[in-house]
């Protein structure tokens, strides 16, 4: 196998359960905690920039309403982020929607990395990929380890490809099926990333046997990712910053 440029441990949607998901706040709280990755979900506004949003609707995550694509770029970024953490935020700093620019420029300023995870509204697949990869390979181009992209729309990461074929990409699947090496193949993907609960030994050794990495989502539980590093998983993505941190140190950083 290639060599593994990533660390272990990645905060989930940027500050896990300590910060607003998919915002700079997150990402701030990721530094603070000395993860040197973070993923996070994007996708594009109705006039195709690209910002950090996992839903296709508003209502969860922000004080607006309706579908995420129908909105501009001016539209989103009067939004607030709103939801469960609320109380996180300083009554003088409001949180609101990033570009993904402005996540890579402090990612790059800091010293991350990231696992991109295309997350295309319904109907945008392809749309979502080819933009996504032609920003990322445009923001990236100086970097040396470049930001792994992963989907679960298999379309989107066919698109990406075609527009950045030197970018790293992951397969992102509920659970390992035979079938899914053929399209490891066709993608030129370097990651496997799935469900930790479908993860087993006899896939990992597979996987790795054909030189492909295994990452695991979304793993909160000390024993469990003990239990995945042992089958020789490569990283995990985690909510549960503090005590991975201080469990697993040496996994915050690429070996």
């Amino acid at each position: 196998m290639n060599a593994w440029l990533y660390p272990k441990l990645f905060a989930h949607r940027g500050g896990g359960t300590l910060a607003p998901e998919n915002t700079q706040a997150g990402m701030k709280m990721a530094a603070d905690h000395s993860y040197t990755a973070v993923e996070f979900d994007v996708k594009l506004s109705a006039d195709e920039v690209v910002f950090l949003m996992h839903d296709d609707s508003l209502e969860r995550t922000t004080n607006g309403t309706g579908k995420f694509n129908d909105k501009t770029a001016a539209d989103i970024e009067l939004l607030e982020v709103s939801g469960w953490m609320t109380h996180f935020l300083h009554a003088e700093s409001v949180e609101r929607v990033p570009r993904l620019t402005a996540v890579m420029s402090f990612l790059h300023k800091n010293g991350m990395n990231a696992n991109i995870e295309i997350k295309p509204c319904v109907g945008l697949e392809a749309k979502t990929g080819q933009a996504v990869a032609m920003l990322v390979e445009e923001i990236t181009r100086a970097q040396t380890v470049k930001p792994l992209l992963s989907s679960f729309s298999v379309e989107a990461l066919r698109h990406a490809r075609r527009v950045a074929p030197h970018l790293p990409m992951a397969l992102l699947m509920e659970t390992y099926l035979p079938e899914h090496d053929l399209l490891l193949h066709e993608l030129d993907a370097i990651s496997f990333n799935c469900n930790e609960a479908n993860i087993n030994p006899q896939m990992v050794t597979h996987l790795h046997a054909r030189g492909t990495r295994v990452m695991a989502y979304t793993v909160n539980d000390e024993s469990r990712a003990a239990a995945l590093f042992q089958m020789g998983v490569d990283g995990i993505f985690t909510d549960n910053l503090d005590a991975m941190a201080k469990k697993f140190p040496q996994g915050l950083s690429a070996q």
